[in-house]
């Protein structure tokens, strides 16, 4: 037996050096395992690299209510959207979260689900969350309208980038491009209207971000009802915001009279009364949208739509004067021209005339009366005839 362990000794050793090194092997394995999917202790909220040792792998889904809810996260979209840069974690927005398993979802669809977690956005956003409280997503979400949009529809918190120059507060030229397409999410029907128009194209098609985008007319967090008669009323001063602005308008060679030249007609100066005395009460006269369009305005000299043409202006005011059935109607309107000897001369010059005759007449009027008033003093301080001064 002696003899047959000292053979196999040699046999021994070596099957404890293999054992010794594949223990070692196992060990050095262990010990270069990442720390972000090691287990984490459950009195610490888990890291953003924790969450996303999980959730960065493609095609994830949760399912809720029998739907399929995407939970894939691109980790370099997330670092370079603005939560990353500005160090949001994960755990801020989703604070029910502090481990593994997951608390079980109480939502009944993904839908559902985006409702209940988007007044977190609050906690830091609470400006901007209080103005939405008023706005006409918020009013059909109330009413019971759960496709109505809230913050995250918007803005995905997740990939969002800055919008906002983080010193002036306004908006940044390049996040003007995303506006019309983040609408469109909900109005792509109107998103392809506006596309086309004048407005639409300068900023889709040639990248001119000095036009106006959706929220220039709606506004951002706190958007209006376009239907009710103030919105109605006001679209005049809405559209002057850019086109009575010198600087801008100068780009493109268009006067800034339009303002100024609308009130002064009979359309504008009812509509500028109701606008300053009854803003909520209707009116039947026309204001800028009842002529150029709403999300379809063309240049005026569009062959098609264009209002510089009498046929096409025509169209525009038989919408308020059905009796009106020859193109001479539209010569009774200037436009937004102010007259001039080479536009409109003869108003230009009656307009003058009267400029002239009125005060000239009033002046002789008051010319009149002064010297007969001078003469009776006169008259009245005169001694009667063949009285005597001594």
């Amino acid at each position: 037996m002696r003899n047959w362990f000292k053979a196999k000794r040699p046999q021994l050793g070596l099957t404890g050096l293999v054992l010794g090194a594949l223990l070692l092997l196992i060990v050095m394995t262990l010990s270069t395992i990442p720390v972000a999917a090691a287990p984490q202790s459950q009195d610490e909220p888990p890291t953003d690299e924790t969450c996303l040792a999980c959730h960065q792998q493609e095609g994830m889904t949760a399912q809720i209510g029998g739907q399929p809810l995407p939970i894939t996260i691109d980790p370099e979209k997330f670092s370079t959207s603005v939560h990353g840069t500005e160090e949001v974690a994960c755990v801020d927005c989703h604070t029910n979260i502090t481990g593994f398993p997951h608390p079980e979802v109480t939502a009944s669809s993904p839908r559902d689900f985006s409702l209940e977690l988007y007044p977190t956005c609050q906690e830091c956003h609470l400006e901007q969350y209080e103005k939405t409280l008023d706005s006409v997503h918020q009013r059909a979400l109330a009413a019971g309208n759960n496709n109505a949009a809230v913050c995250t529809d918007c803005h995905n918190p997740h990939t969002q980038t800055r919008l906002t120059d983080k010193t002036t507060g306004e908006l940044l030229l390049g996040a003007r491009l995303v506006v019309p397409q983040t609408c469109a999410k909900c109005h792509s029907t109107i998103y392809e209207t506006y596309r086309q128009s004048v407005h639409g194209a300068a900023l889709t098609e040639e990248g001119n971000q000095y036009v106006p985008t959706c929220i220039d007319c709606h506004g951002v967090h706190d958007i209006g009802d376009p239907t009710s008669n103030s919105f109605r009323n006001s679209t005049p001063y809405l559209c002057a915001n850019c086109h009575t602005n010198e600087t801008l308008m100068k780009q493109f060679g268009i006067s800034t009279n339009v303002l100024n030249t609308y009130v002064a007609d009979f359309h504008g100066t009812t509509v500028k009364m109701f606008e300053e005395n009854y803003p909520d009460q209707p009116t039947n006269k026309p204001v800028c949208t009842d002529c150029h369009g709403v999300h379809d305005i063309m240049r005026p000299d569009n062959p098609e739509a264009g209002i510089a043409f009498k046929k096409n202006l025509l169209v525009k005011c038989q919408q308020c004067h059905p009796d009106a059935t020859t193109a001479s109607f539209t010569d009774s309107w200037m436009s937004h021209y102010e007259p001039s000897p080479q536009v409109f001369p003869l108003v230009f010059f009656v307009n003058l005339f009267y400029k002239i005759f009125i005060p000239a007449v009033l002046g002789g009027m008051i010319l009149f009366v002064l010297t007969d008033v001078y003469r009776r003093f006169i008259m009245r301080r005169a001694p009667a005839k063949g009285e005597s001064h001594e």
